[in-house]
């Protein structure tokens, strides 16, 4: 694939196949860990570097391991033992050189482990059918589209929590409604990179 191939992939993981917005995949530290862009920020990078992490390590385990042997079936439960291998580490490093954003982090950082955004990644770059840096190039889209959907959302949340909402809407209900909301602003995205590499 060449330069603009890979440039296509990366700007529609990032906006127009947000994993957050459109796909609705990593809800959970997308709503536990967005009340603060420090911590939405330390989240994001975070699980940006296992989303790489996780598909270098699975892509190869998958045409290279599991296909060979006919373990295809295995799929599932191996990347998700992977991506827990590659939580603990993230978490051991965060823990040993940035003990604040760990201890911000606080119980959000290990459930990266069940965050099916990042298990999503690595099986639909297999579906998909891309070759290794195409899956690289897709991982690292999907990364930033989570950043840059939490970093937004944190935002829209801090505005939100400082408005004079009904009594009945502050709290959970109106920030699903600002999440609704960001969510349809990314939908207008998919005819602009459609027409952009046109």
């Amino acid at each position: 694939m060449d330069f603009t191939g890979l440039i296509v992939i990366l700007l529609t993981s990032v906006l127009v196949n947000n994993y957050v917005l459109s796909k609705f995949l990593g809800i959970c530290p997308f709503l536990g860990v967005s009340k603060k862009i420090d911590q939405a920020t330390g989240m994001g990078l975070s699980v940006i570097f296992v989303m790489l992490m996780a598909t270098a390590a699975t892509w190869p385990i998958q045409y290279y391991i599991l296909e060979p042997l006919k373990l295809g079936y295995m799929q599932t439960i191996v990347f998700i033992l992977v991506i827990a291998a590659l939580v603990q580490l993230v978490e051991m490093i965060l823990k040993k050189y940035v003990p604040g954003l760990h201890a911000s982090l606080g119980v959000y950082l290990p459930l990266i482990t069940t965050n099916c955004a990042v298990l999503g990644v690595t099986i639909n770059n297999i579906t998909d059918g891309y070759n290794f840096i195409e899956s690289m190039v897709s991982s690292l889209g999907c990364g930033l589209g989570f950043l840059l959907a939490m970093v937004l959302f944190s935002g829209v949340r801090m505005r939100t929590e400082n408005c004079d909402a009904p009594k009945s809407m502050k709290g959970l209900p109106i920030t699903l409604i600002a999440a609704a909301i960001v969510s349809l602003s990314f939908f207008g995205f998919s005819g602009v990179i459609d027409n952009l590499f046109a």
